[in-house]
């Protein structure tokens, strides 16, 4: 948790940034967003073959181009960052590395390798667009209301995975082999396919006691989908409740649940603030790193 000291030009380019308190660092987050948009959006241009056949070339440079922005950003924010480590390990580094990283992965894929494993490279590039995250406060209670919810949830799909285990063995008996219905893992996957309304038709029941447990899957099919939506409502309430007295995520390692007068993370030990008062008494706070300016 120990911080670096930071020149005055990291501090000035830490502002920018990573923060977006300032007039410069709002203007950096918005541009950019509309400069992943755009990447994005070669990636996407550059699937479609007669695009690809035509300007195949010029959007392969313009990728480059992209790349080499988000490389420089990815380099500075490493070099600004007040805790390394932090930034490095956090969601947020992770996703700017997976941004940058296939394009160079693909320069070690030879010309005459299959054509899955450079569709592969290229699709993955795609990640790019989850850095648009890092921008959305809403996100955050996203996340928040998800984490909440995990133990209600799985504990709701254990019961669902037993009911349909329990469905499944209802029509092998009743049903059996003579009408498609083999043997118990089919009938789960019949069972999984109609308490989802997904509805395949490939296996369907014959006999007038199957139908009517068909029918009953079906109706609580659309019954179930009420509840993890509601679990999740709940908690996302919850979340909205919160934020409005908890300060946003750590700019650096991007994690939550700070007390609402802290002035640093209680993980990393960046500060929460990237404003001049904040930022600007860095270098005399105690248990600062001295050697690691640069």
């Amino acid at each position: 948790m120990t911080r670096r000291t930071q020149t005055p030009l990291q501090r000035q380019l830490y502002r920018i940034i990573f923060g977006t308190d300032t007039p410069a660092g709002k203007w950096f987050d918005i541009l950019l967003i509309y400069v992943i948009l755009a990447s994005v959006a070669v990636v996407v241009a550059d699937s479609i073959a007669g695009v690809h056949l035509r300007y195949g070339e010029l959007l392969l440079a313009v990728e480059w181009g992209f790349t080499i922005i988000f490389t420089i950003e990815y380099l500075l924010r490493i070099w600004i960052a007040e805790n390394r480590r932090a930034y490095l390990l956090s969601v947020y580094g992770v996703i700017d590395l997976l941004s940058i990283l296939p394009t160079y992965l693909a320069l070690l894929v030879p010309e005459t390798a299959p054509l899955l494993i450079i569709r592969l490279i290229r699709i993955l590039r795609v990640f790019r667009v989850l850095r648009l995250m890092e921008y959305l406060q809403e996100a955050n209670q996203v996340a928040g209301a998800l984490r909440k919810s995990a133990r209600q949830v799985f504990v709701f799909f254990s019961m669902i995975i037993t009911l349909m285990v329990v469905f499944g063995c209802l029509m092998y008996v009743l049903e059996g082999p003579g009408n498609g219905f083999d043997n118990i893992p089919v009938s789960v996957y019949w069972a999984i396919v109609t308490i989802t309304t997904v509805g395949y038709g490939d296996v369907v029941p014959v006999t007038a006691a199957g139908r009517a447990i068909s029918a009953l899957g079906m109706l609580l099919g659309y019954a179930i989908i009420a509840v993890p939506t509601g679990i999740f409502t709940s908690n996302m309430m919850l979340a909205k409740d919160a934020a409005k007295h908890d300060p946003l995520n750590c700019p650096q390692c991007a994690r939550a649940g700070h007390e609402t007068d802290a002035h640093y993370c209680r993980f990393c030990g960046s500060s929460l603030s990237t404003r001049d008062d904040q930022t600007g008494t860095d270098s005399n706070t105690p248990g600062s790193d001295t050697d690691g300016a640069g």
